[in-house]
């Protein structure tokens, strides 16, 4: 059975931020992260924070 797929949220250089599914974003060492917040259990949950993370000024949106 394949493991189940955890989602993140990653800010990028320029102030968005994304939700990315877990295999783009663990042990990779990109340098446009600003910063990353995760691993959430869904992408409901992920855009849920995401939203928070806008009203909170921490991220730009699209």
């Amino acid at each position: 059975m394949e493991a189940a797929q955890k989602w993140y949220i990653v800010k990028n250089i320029e102030g968005t931020c994304e939700i990315l599914p877990s295999q783009k974003v663990e042990n990779q060492d990109d340098p446009n992260i600003v910063e990353r917040w995760g691993p959430f259990q869904t992408p409901e949950e992920a855009i849920a924070r995401r939203v928070g993370l806008i009203r909170a000024g921490k991220c730009q949106p699209q």
